[in-house]
């Protein structure tokens, strides 16, 4: 297992050079640059071409794309965003928190869920329960999570509306009163604006994740030594939850590779839609303005936490399982 690790981390480097130096090519086939918005002021038409030398726009792209890299690998400095002129670290970290924390509890809550819907539908195959989750999962697969959001808003609305107090928030992350109520009050007041959003996401990725769950407990259920084990006389608890979910959920633990990365990745259109402070609206705002400093920033660290958790999970894979052996 040693050997193994240290293998995986010299691919991680190789890995790391290629997928940022693809990254900063995509981004360099987009027709113009970040002063490319300002050419054409009628009253400065030379305030581009200024802009693009006081940022070293009119260097090679390989050659920002190698000082960019040196300062990224010497000090993990990612530079400065060209829209707001700060640093990029500390434009990007508190919108990674506010990301992680909608999405960790979210995620949490989808699994927590998913898990236990997948066994029971695979259990009990077939039955009016079954074929009650089946049609729910149908409906979560056929309806995106930014409509959901929007049904959210919807009902929040409608429901002020009618009674003249909110239930829950469908705006931000605090209220406007946030600053003057005391440090218990704050806290309640987050976890109220997360209900929303973390509903939204965790009824989004609970449709399939209950599915994928379902599908490989079926799996697991059909094989020759299920079969022995309950020939031997063990009870259908034992059978099902103990050799029968300790294999099917093996593949469960396979994707937290994939799962890593997406708590600080951003919530995606659930963010915009209802207002919350993460990673996409930076995101989405960076690649209109073309910040390409911010973009790099944001795909590296998502390209980290994926090789990260790609290695994750390949050792939990080897303690749940001891067939798998590197």
């Amino acid at each position: 297992m040693i050997a193994y690790l240290f293998r995986r981390l010299l691919n991680l480097i190789p890995t790391f050079f290629i997928a940022t130096f693809l990254a900063w090519i995509v981004i360099e086939l987009a027709p113009g640059d970040f002063a490319s918005q300002f050419a054409f002021d009628q009253l400065d038409p030379g305030r581009a071409e200024r802009i693009r030398q006081s940022l070293g726009l009119d260097q090679p792209w390989y050659v920002r794309y190698f000082y960019w890299l040196r300062n990224v690998v010497t000090g993990f400095d990612f530079g400065t965003s060209m829209t707001t002129r700060g640093d990029v670290t500390n434009l990007i970290w508190p919108r990674m928190v506010n990301s992680l924390t909608l999405l960790l509890p979210a995620t949490i809550l989808t699994y927590l869920i998913a898990i236990p819907i997948g066994v029971y539908s695979a259990v009990r195959k077939y039955s009016l329960g079954d074929r009650a989750l089946t049609i729910f999962s149908l409906i979560g697969l056929a309806i995106p999570n930014f409509f959901l959001a929007l049904l959210v808003v919807a009902f929040a609305v409608q429901f002020f509306q009618a009674n003249g107090y909110l239930l829950i928030p469908v705006g931000g992350m605090t209220s406007q009163n946030h600053a003057q109520l005391s440090a218990w009050g704050q806290f309640a007041d987050r976890l109220w604006h997360l209900i929303a959003p973390m509903l939204v996401i965790a009824l989004s990725g609970l449709a399939s994740i209950s599915r994928f769950m379902r599908g490989e407990m079926l799996e697991v259920l059909g094989q020759d030594y299920i079969r022995t084990a309950r020939a031997k006389g063990l009870s259908e608890r034992v059978v099902n939850y103990k050799h029968g979910l300790r294999n099917a959920v093996i593949v469960i633990v396979a994707t937290i590779g994939g799962v890593l990365p997406s708590l600080i990745s951003g919530a995606g259109s659930v963010e915009y839609v209802l207002r919350w402070p993460g990673i996409t609206p930076l995101f989405l705002r960076s690649i209109y303005a073309q910040d390409i400093y911010v973009i790099m920033a944001l795909l590296t660290i998502l390209t980290l936490l994926l090789m990260i958790g790609n290695l994750i999970s390949d050792i939990a894979l080897a303690l749940i399982d001891p067939r798998i052996r590197y």
